[in-house]
């Protein structure tokens, strides 16, 4: 084993010992025993929590958990802020509890910032900042925000990784793929792959940790929105921003998290939802790149009543092709078209075909858009319809695209901005003129057109290409350098099956020849005149085949890890 892979098995194993120990001191001992998750060593007074218990104990199973959250530090409160926002995964009153983790978070001393700050710009530090605020404007779970000025005199917040953020993220994402994977050999029924997710988040976390990613979001969103007089995204500082450190344009204005409705004018509150709904579908349907993470927190309204998003750290990617699916799916469902919506779960997953073929699976189908049925495109719940719809696919254990399911959580994330601060706004009707509009732009008569010529020019091309390809293959035939490859499905496993079996015969023969030689030993010492060696050596003979036939047994009765197909 390498000597780094004993280091990442020492941290892990540390890290494992931290959360039981938390999970104990806030009264989850019974979690553990459920799991089968014990202390390697002798247990202690403090270890038992029976101090905890009484401590914690008057408190709600979800304030415990938040409270475990939070102390166990960034990746996993970072964990329940992404749960807080899916009332879809978790029940309701814990995604309202996590909720908790959104607010500030404990500030780290600006000596820290600023150490941060100098090395990271070393000599370029005094040149690009006239000055910076000590007291933080925030502090999250990963991330701390200071004022600050530039020398060339704007006005700017600059966003600073907390010390050894990235490291201890690192070590958390790798024990957490760890027990991603054994949930996984052990529980084959979940209808989801831990594994799948752990990776996913750990992308998605890593992502935020890197402010270059970052930056380059918040950049290519205010280029989309450049024309919109609307919504705003705020300006990055380029000069100024590295991994570590990211400095944008200061937004004046109040954020949406620490706004009560009966705060806010009914022209304010209609404002913030509709434009703030214009942008989420906008990004979504027009431009395939969206911020996926549109909570009131991440939300400014502007002294302008415009409104500005910040935080663009988390974003989802649609290309085309899966943006033509989402809306056959819309288009399959109002009509109650069950063979376009399995085309639609053919498209958007790697399911097998013959799945899609099954009866229930079709039945399942039929009743999803029956719900549906017989509506208008203004009185479709959208984030209902992909929330059915992707509950149903779990159901089959068919994987969907991490976009698709970051698309569900920005929509719904928006839905419920929209029933806090205006109930009565109907969203689907705001937005269904932007979604006819991108309908008849792709299936209108101009879109079919374009699509023919596209297709007609393919086929030009590949015309033009055929002699070209036709005179390759013949030269190879001539040359005798043609070959054909052959693709034996499970042909692996005839191969184990036959080293299994002359394994088998191979060790069944040493134990009948030992057995045979033994005896042949102990009876020619029997009938010989004296006692001598040779039944000694026919005794050790006869155990060692004991031992061997007991081995050999035991090979067939202990469970056997399966091999992935």
């Amino acid at each position: 084993m390498k000597i780094t892979n004993l280091k990442r098995t020492y941290k892990n194993t540390k890290r494992l010992a931290d959360i039981i120990k938390t999970l104990t001191k806030f009264g989850f001992k019974e979690v553990l025993a459920e799991t089968g998750i014990e202390f390697p060593w002798p247990k202690t007074k403090n270890d038992t929590g029976e101090e905890a218990d009484t401590r914690y104990s008057q408190l709600s199973k979800p304030v415990r958990v938040r409270m475990v959250l939070e102390e166990l530090g960034p990746t996993f409160t970072k964990l329940g802020q992404i749960l807080a926002t899916r009332p879809d995964l978790i029940p309701p009153e814990w995604a309202e509890e996590f909720k908790v983790l959104q607010v500030d978070c404990t500030q780290v001393p600006y000596e820290q910032i600023e150490e941060i700050l100098q090395n990271e710009f070393h000599e370029r530090f005094d040149r690009i900042f006239e000055s910076i605020d000590p007291v933080p404007l925030a502090a999250a779970s990963i991330a701390q925000v200071h004022r600050a000025q530039l020398k060339s005199g704007e006005q700017v917040v600059v966003k600073v990784l907390r010390p050894a953020i990235r490291q201890r993220i690192e070590e958390d994402m790798a024990l957490m793929e760890s027990l991603a994977l054994l949930m996984e050999q052990y529980f084959s029924d979940l209808g989801y792959s831990p594994t799948a997710v752990a990776q996913e988040f750990s992308r998605q976390i890593l992502k935020e940790v890197n402010l270059i990613y970052e930056g380059q979001s918040t950049d290519k969103l205010r280029k989309y929105f450049a024309d919109d007089e609307h919504i705003f995204f705020p300006l990055v500082y380029w000069q100024a921003t590295t991994r570590n450190v990211l400095t944008l344009q200061e937004i004046k204005g109040r954020v949406l998290s620490k706004l009560a409705p009966e705060d806010l004018t009914p022209l304010e509150r209609r404002t913030i939802v509709s434009h703030g709904t214009d942008a989420v579908f906008k990004q979504c349907l027009r431009f395939g790149f969206f911020h996926a993470d549109p909570h009131p927190g991440n939300i400014f309204l502007q002294p302008d009543n415009t409104i500005c998003f910040i935080d663009c750290g988390l974003t989802g990617q649609l290309d085309k092709k899966t943006t033509d699916q989402l809306i056959n799916l819309v288009a399959g469902v109002i009509k109650g078209d069950v063979d376009r919506l399995c085309r639609v779960v053919i498209e958007l997953t790697n399911v097998d075909p013959a799945v899609t073929d099954r009866r229930d699976f079709r039945n399942d189908l039929f009743h999803l858009a029956a719900r549906f049925q017989e509506s208008d495109l203004s009185q479709l719940d959208i984030t209902s319809l992909l929330a059915d719809f992707f509950a149903m696919l779990q159901r089959y254990k068919i994987q969907c695209p991490s976009d698709l399911l970051l698309l569900t959580k920005a929509l719904t994330t928006i839905e419920g901005i929209a029933e806090e601060y205006d109930p009565e706004f109907d969203v689907l009707s705001h937005v269904e003129p932007e979604i006819r509009e991108i309908v008849t732009n792709r299936y209108g008569l101009n879109a079919i057109r374009k699509r023919l010529q596209q297709t007609a020019a393919r086929y030009l091309e590949l015309f033009e290409d055929a002699p070209r390809d036709i005179q390759r293959f013949l030269d190879q035939v001539r040359h005798s350098r043609f070959t054909l490859n052959l693709e034996l499905k499970r042909i692996e496993h005839l191969a184990e099956k036959l080293d299994l079996a002359s394994r088998m015969m191979g060790m069944a023969m040493i134990i009948s020849a030992l057995i045979v030689a033994s005896s042949i030993l102990i009876l020619a010492d029997s009938i010989a005149k004296s006692k001598g060696i040779l039944g000694t050596i026919g005794v050790i003979g006869l155990l060692l085949s004991a031992a061997y036939s007991i081995g050999f047994i035991a090979s067939f009765l202990l469970p056997k890890k399966k091999k992935d197909i």
